[in-house]
């Protein structure tokens, strides 16, 4: 399998799990910050040498046992660059219909998102955190130049993983979707991927309960998020009880990563 350049340090088919809190996870992948690539030294973003660039998530990412392919050195300067003015990240609309506090601490809130085109990836490896990385890896292609247009599509968050477990919450499966909803510009015609196995998707409007989550975003802090949320829900038998969407919004630059846990409504 193509893994997107995202190869594990010692890897091969016997190698065992690797402990979650030492792994590049999604939003890890996404981008780093210009205010951190200053304070490496590297420099302003406009100007940085994309090898420069590639150099210095070489060297993040060996730290968190990933390695990251010499062939994603575009990709990367796409993505920490201001591509021409269209460097923002656009955040996907949703209208908020509750919230739900406690002694002045958000709870969960609940949304309803309009239908929309995503690009999505189903992965499964050998563990949670691998299938994650080689899903966003790929997807970051599509994003930034392998895909109809041949250019960079712009970022959307959260880019989201879609997680199944088993009865009881306690185990999540190796098999993730990975999915990053289209940009406005490109939702009437969504450019098309390269990549065979990334799908473009219509996912139907949802109603969303979301609880926000701070730090990284491994199996276990995943299964933790589920089970308080499921905890604080009124009526959690409203919602899907055995797939669950992860949400990130920030990179490893931030010293407390944002996320959120996503509990779908039945329809």
């Amino acid at each position: 399998m193509d893994r997107g350049g995202c190869q594990m340090n010692g890897g091969g088919g016997g190698s065992g799990p690797v402990d979650g809190g030492g792994m590049i996870t999604l939003e890890d992948l996404e981008s780093f910050s210009e205010d951190q690539l200053s304070d490496s030294g590297n420099g302003s973003l406009e100007d940085e040498d994309p090898d420069r660039l590639l150099h210095y998530w070489q060297d993040v990412a060996r730290g968190h046992q990933v390695e990251v392919a010499n062939e994603m050195a575009e990709p990367i300067q796409q993505l920490t660059s201001n591509n021409n003015g269209h460097g923002n990240r656009e955040h996907i609309p949703f209208t908020l219909l509750s919230r739900k506090e406690k002694c002045g601490e958000l709870l969960y809130e609940k949304r309803h998102y309009e239908k929309g085109h995503w690009a999505c990836i189903t992965i499964r490896e050998e563990t949670y955190e691998q299938s994650i990385c080689y899903g966003f890896m790929r997807i970051m292609r599509y994003i930034c130049q392998q895909n109809s247009l041949g250019d960079y599509l712009g970022m959307s968050l959260p880019i989201v993983t879609m997680v199944r477990t088993d009865e009881n919450h306690s185990a999540i499966a190796q098999e993730v979707t990975v999915a990053y909803y289209l940009p406005t510009d490109h939702q009437a015609q969504p450019p098309q991927p390269h990549d065979s196995d990334i799908i473009i998707e219509i996912w139907p409007a949802a109603v969303v309960y979301t609880r926000p989550f701070t730090g990284p975003t491994n199996e276990l802090t995943i299964v933790g998020q589920i089970n308080a949320m499921a905890e604080v829900l009124e009526s959690p038998s409203v919602c899907v009880n055995d797939s669950f969407i992860v949400a990130g919004y920030t990179n490893p630059a931030h010293s407390q990563r944002q996320n959120e846990i996503w509990f779908l409504e039945r329809r």
